[in-house]
Formats: C-alpha cells, structure tokens, sequence
C-alpha cells in the first residue's frame, strides 16, 4: 500500500487499475492476517519460554514451529482469497473513486448498490471474532507471564522479560484497536480525515515501527548506533 500512495504522490495521481486493486487487497489482507497470527504464536513462544521453560523443547520444538508457521501463512492466505472474491463479486455502480490511499474494503463497499455486500460484512464480522479472540489469547498469555515474572527476585529479570514482552504488546494493541475500530465504526462517525488517520496507525505504523522496536534490543545494533552517534 505505502510503495503505490507514494508512487501516485510523485507522479501527482490518484489512479490505480481494477487489478492492481484486486491485487493490493488481497496481498494487503494476506500480510495483515499472517502478521498477527505470527504475533499470537509469538505470546504462546513467550509463555512457554517463561512459564513452562523445561518443556520448551518438547512443545515449540522444530516441526511445532513449522507446524505453526504454515498455519499462519495458509490462513493469511485462505482468508485474503476469500475476501478479495467476495468483494470483487459485487456490484460496484456509485462511481470508481476509492477515498482512502489503499483500496481498502470498507470504501470499496461504500460503491456498492445491493444488498451483496451484506455478505462481505458477515466475512468481515467473522475474521474480526477470529482476530479478537487471538488477541484476548495474547493478553491472557501475557498475565500469565507478568504473574510468573513478578515472582522473580531479581530486577535485571523483570527488566529482560518486560523489555521482550512490551514493545509486542503494544504492537498487538495497536493493530486489533486501529482495525477494529476502521472495520467496525459506525458510517456516522466516518469522515475522510479520521479514515485517514486510522488506516495509517493500522496499516503502515506497525511494519514502520516493527524493525526498530524489535532490533533496539540486539545488543549489537544498540552498540553500533552508539558507535554512530
């Protein structure tokens, strides 16, 4: 989303062909479903590192990673062809103009002029039950490691896990919030600008702060940014 905004913001054009909306909708769906299922098997790795670390190797062993891995990729997958199908099935008649700098599927059906696009909105209410309940596992994962932490004697402890633990909280928190909110707020409260603001704290915030967030911990790097400055 964030390459093609830009590319139209240099070139001074809004425009973007049918299947290049297609393909940014699928892919954007994609990489957004994988992302937070990775980020739930990332609370689930935390708590059995933390709370159960002798059966570490037994439960997150090799194939358990694999295991996990490919589900969440087939799940980004299945769960953006199924959206991108449905959305590109119905009747599109109110114009072509999507007011968003993605094509994203709440403006999209906004274009609408049928009760077909009921259907994707059921889709849309599933994936978020779906997303919600991964996120109450993320936070009931990380109760009970912050419970298992406060009984560690030693500060340097609590400093290592709360510094690991945090940063993908937050980044968790950020993403569930910002989508729910984009997917499901009432069209009354819509306006151009707040879309704008929320598509962008869900949709480019999160990869932007990703490397950095998750890098400031490697030692080496803190070392050579030290270095640099």
């Amino acid at each position: 989303t964030t390459p093609k905004s830009m590319a139209n913001s240099l070139w001074d054009t809004r425009a973007i062909s049918y299947a290049g909306c297609a393909a940014q909708l699928f892919f954007f769906f994609f990489l957004i479903t994988a992302e937070f299922s990775l980020l739930t098997i990332m609370a689930y790795d935390r708590y059995v590192a933390i709370c159960k670390p002798l059966h570490y190797g037994t439960l997150l062993g090799s194939t358990a990673c694999v295991h996990m891995a490919a589900a969440a990729w087939g799940t980004g997958f299945l769960n953006s062809l199924m959206h991108m199908a449905n959305t590109f099935s119905i009747p599109l008649c109110k114009g072509n103009a999507v007011d968003q700098f993605f094509c994203e599927i709440p403006q999209i059906l906004k274009l609408s002029c049928s009760d077909a696009y009921l259907r994707e909105v059921g889709l849309i209410v599933v994936s978020v039950c779906i997303e919600f309940g991964c996120f109450i596992f993320t936070v009931l994962s990380y109760v009970r490691i912050f419970r298992a932490v406060l009984r560690i004697p030693s500060q340097q402890g609590w400093y290592k896990v709360f510094s690991t633990c945090l940063p993908h909280l937050a980044v968790v928190s950020l993403v569930i919030g910002t989508g729910l909110f984009a997917y499901l707020k009432s069209p009354s409260i819509s306006s151009p600008s707040l879309d704008l603001v929320v598509a962008v704290l869900y949709s480019v915030v999160p990869p932007t702060l990703n490397p950095v967030m998750y890098s400031m911990r490697n030692q080496e790097l803190k070392a050579a940014l030290r270095k640099l400055i």
